[in-house]
């Protein structure tokens, strides 16, 4: 099992910050390997984010909190729902990509 740090709610990676039914969802961050439902879960454990660079899409760094599949962040970028469990994905993350993502 992958963990999962930060200020989590349920085991589908739901955190304080955002926690509907699409927000299933945690992103490996570049800066310290670990995965976080959120940037400011990651922030409040005295992270700094570290953005993804473009010839790094290749890298599995999202993880889908429903059925646990890893997924690159080109893959991802393409999907609005899980391609293995079929669970849909907050489209408001979109928002927050330029946090993550080159």
């Amino acid at each position: 099992m992958i963990p999962i740090y930060g200020q989590l709610v349920d085991q589908e990676t739901r955190c304080v910050h955002y926690h509907s039914t699409k927000d299933i969802i945690a992103i490996k961050f570049k800066c310290c390997g670990k995965y976080y439902p959120c940037y400011q879960c990651h922030q409040a454990e005295g992270h700094k984010i570290s953005v993804w660079k473009k010839e790094e899409f290749d890298h599995k760094v999202i993880l889908c909190g429903v059925c646990k599949t890893e997924f690159t962040i080109r893959q991802y970028l393409q999907m609005d729902k899980c391609t293995c469990c079929g669970s849909m994905f907050n489209e408001g993350c979109k928002l927050h990509h330029h946090l993550y993502f080159e």
